[in-house]
C-alpha cells in the first residue's frame, strides 16, 4: 500500500463551513450518558475518547484525528443495574410497559418519533463526524430510521386489527394474540448505528418487551441526543441505553440468564460468543444479522454500463461498509477486460472529502487500522498473481482509495473473506455452474446481483441460487430495502427475519385464550370484553 497525501484534502480546523462544525467537541454535551430505569445518567467513572475518522491538518504538515466526544465505559456493577431495570419493568409480564394495551404503547412510539425528528441535525453531524458517513447518507439513515418507526406503528395496527376477532373451530372459541417475549438484549453495528439499532429495538419495544440496548463502540454519540426523549416517553425501566466494553458489560448481562431475546447485529463469531455465555440457551431466542460475501454476476450479455454503475454504488457505497455490499464480482472471461477496464475507471472517478463536502462519495475510515487491513488483502491477492487494475491502494492517515483487484482466484483471501471496505475483487468465470459451486461452498448466503439479459441464464440461475442466499436482486445491486421486503440470511449471515412486519413476529409470540363454545363460556367471555376488564380478551383495535 503506497501511502499518499493527495488521495485526499483533510481540512484545518478552521477550515470546517458553520453548517458543519461539532459544536458538542467544545463543551462535551453527551459526554458519558446512559439511560438506566428512566434517567438519563452521567457515568462518573472511566471514559474513552470518541476519535473521528476526519482528521484536521496541523501546522507542522501533520494529521490528527478530532476528538468529538467521550463514551461511557460502564463496569458490570452499572450494566447489571441496567438489566435489573428491565428486568424489573418486565415483572413476568406484569409490568406497565408489557401489560399495556396496544393503543397506550403505539401513542408512547408516536410521541418519541415526534421527539426525535427534533434532534435531526443533531444526530445527523453526530453520523458524519464520528462515522464518516456523507451528510447525504446520515440524513438518509435518520429519515428512513423515522419513516420505519412510524411503518411499525402502522404495522403494529393491522396486527391489531386482525388479533381483535374471536376464532371458532371445533367446538371451541378463542382468541389469538401476539404477547411480548421478556427482556430483550439489542446490539446494533457502527456502520448504521441509528437504523440497524432501531430495525431491531423498535419492533422488540412495541410488541411490549423491554430493552436494554449496548450501542457500537463507533457510533454511540449518535444516539445520545435522543436519550432524554425515552425517557420521558416509555415507562421506568422499559428502555435502557449503555455502553462500554463488550466483555464488561454483555458477558454479565448473557450469563445472567435474564436475557430472553438476543438481537445482534455484527458478526458471527461474536454472536456464537455471546449465546454460548446464555446458560439456558434453549430459552434464548436470537435475531441476528450477520457478515456476508454477496457476489455480482456479469453475463456475457449483460448491458455494461448498468452492470458497472451498480456494482461500483453496490460495492462501495458507505465505502463499502455494509453487509450487504457487493463483496466480490464475477465477470464472463469474454468481456472481462472491457468490464474491468470500464469499472476502473469509474471507481477512479469517484470524489473523495470530507462528509460535509456536496458530491463526496468516498470519506474516512473509523476503525483503527482499517488501511493496514485492506492492504494486507490486497497483499495477499497480488502475490498470488491479481494486480491492482485501478489507481487504488493508496491512503493516508484514515483514508484508503479504493482498488479494483483482478483476478482474484480462490487461492487469495478476498475470494472468500469478507473485506467489509473499499475494495472491489474481480473473478473471471467461464461457465454458470462455477457461480452455483461458489455459493453452495461459501460459508455465507444473504444476496446475489445478476446482470444480464439472457432469460434462459437467468432462470438457471434464480433456480441454482434461490436455495443458496435469501435474495436474487436481477440488474440491481445487493440492498436491505425496501423495509417492507423480508431481511435475512442462511448459513453465518443471518439468524430470524426482519422487516417491518416480520420484525414484529420475531419479538413476539402467538397466544391463544380458548374455551368450549357453551353458552355459558361464551356469555362468560362477553361479559369480559363488554366490561373492559382485560388487555388481552379484548375486540377493541385501533384504525
Amino acid at each position: 500500500m503506497e501511502t499518499d497525501r493527495s488521495v485526499i484534502s483533510f481540512p484545518k480546523a478552521n477550515e470546517v463551513p458553520e453548517g458543519a462544525a461539532l459544536a458538542v467537541a467544545e463543551h462535551g454535551k453527551w459526554d458519558g450518558l446512559y439511560l438506566v430505569d428512566g434517567e438519563v445518567r452521567r457515568w462518573e467513572g472511566a471514559l474513552e475518547d470518541v476519535r473521528s475518522p476526519v482528521c484536521f491538518a496541523t501546522a507542522d504538515g501533520a494529521t490528527e484525528q478530532v476528538i468529538v466526544g467521550r463514551t461511557a465505559k460502564l463496569d458490570e456493577t452499572a450494566a447489571r443495574a441496567a438489566l435489573a431495570a428491565a428486568v424489573g419493568a418486565w415483572d413476568h409480564g406484569r409490568g406497565a410497559w408489557p401489560s399495556s394495551r396496544v393503543a397506550d404503547r403505539l401513542a408512547a412510539l408516536s410521541k418519541f418519533n415526534e421527539r426525535m425528528r427534533g434532534e435531526r441535525e443533531s444526530v445527523v453531524r453526530l453520523l458524519m463526524w464520528e462515522i464518516g458517513k456523507t451528510r447525504k447518507d446520515a440524513e438518509s439513515e435518520f429519515d428512513r430510521t423515522v419513516q420505519y418507526t412510524q411503518d411499525t406503528i402502522e404495522a403494529v395496527k393491522e396486527v391489531d386489527r386482525t388479533s381483535a376477532r374471536f376464532q371458532l373451530a371445533e367446538g371451541f372459541i378463542g382468541q389469538i394474540r401476539r404477547s411480548p417475549l421478556g427482556v430483550v438484549l439489542c446490539m446494533g453495528p457502527f456502520n448504521y448505528p441509528l437504523n440497524e439499532t432501531y430495525t431491531t429495538l423498535i419492533p422488540a419495544l412495541i410488541m411490549g418487551n423491554t430493552i436494554v440496548s449496548k450501542l457500537p463502540r463507533f457510533g454511540a454519540l449518535s444516539h445520545m441526543p435522543l436519550l432524554r426523549a425515552m425517557a420521558e416517553c416509555f415507562p421506568r425501566g422499559a428502555v435502557n441505553v449503555v455502553n462500554g466494553d463488550g466483555a464488561t458489560v454483555v458477558g454479565p448481562m448473557m450469563s445472567s440468564g435474564q436475557i430472553d431475546v438476543l438481537a445482534f447485529i455484527g458478526t458471527s463469531r461474536v454472536a456464537n460468543i455471546l449465546t454460548r455465555q446464555h446458560p439456558k440457551p434453549n430459552r434464548l431466542r436470537t435475531v441476528t444479522g450477520l457478515e456476508a460475501k454477496n457476489p455480482a454476476v456479469v453475463l456475457p450479455d449483460a448491458d455494461l454500463d448498468l452492470a458497472v454503475r451498480e456494482c461500483v454504488n453496490g460495492a462501495l457505497s458507505f465505502n463499502g461498509q455494509r453487509c450487504t455490499a457487493i463483496k466480490l464480482v464475477f465477470v464472463h472471461r469474454s468481456i472481462a477486460d472491457d468490464f474491468v477496464s470500464r469499472l476502473s475507471a469509474a471507481v477512479d472517478a469517484l470524489r473523495a472529502g470530507m462528509p460535509w463536502e456536496p458530491g463526496v462519495t468516498l470519506t474516512p475510515l473509523p476503525e483503527p487500522n482499517k488501511c493496514a487491513t485492506l492492504a494486507a488483502l490486497v497483499d495477499d491477492a497480488v502475490a498470488k498473481g491479481a494486480k491492482v487494475a485501478n489507481r487504488g491502494d493508496r491512503s493516508f492517515a484514515t483514508f484508503y482509495r479504493p482498488a479494483v483487484v483482478y483476478p482474484v482466484t480462490p487461492s487469495m483471501r478476498l475470494y472468500h473473506e469478507e473485506q467489509f471496505g473499499p475494495i472491489v475483487p474481480v473473478a473471471v468465470y467461464d461457465d454458470e455452474r462455477e457461480i452455483d459451486a461458489f455459493m453452495r461452498e461459501s460459508n455465507y448466503g444473504q444476496q446475489i446481483a445478476l446482470f444480464g439479459r439472457d432469460r434462459d441464464r437467468i432462470a438457471f440461475l434464480v433456480d441454482a441460487l434461490v436455495n443458496q442466499v435469501c435474495r436474487i436482486n436481477i440488474n440491481s445491486q445487493c440492498r436491505r430495502g425496501p423495509d417492507s421486503f423480508p431481511f435475512t440470511g442462511r448459513k453465518d449471515s443471518a439468524e430470524g427475519t426482519l422487516s417491518v412486519t416480520d420484525a414484529l413476529r420475531q419479538f413476539s409470540i402467538r397466544s391463544v385464550v380458548a374455551c368450549q363454545a357453551t353458552e355459558s363460556n361464551k356469555q362468560l367471555v362477553q361479559d369480559i370484553v363488554a366490561s373492559r376488564k382485560s388487555a388481552f380478551l379484548s375486540t377493541d383495535f385501533i384504525l
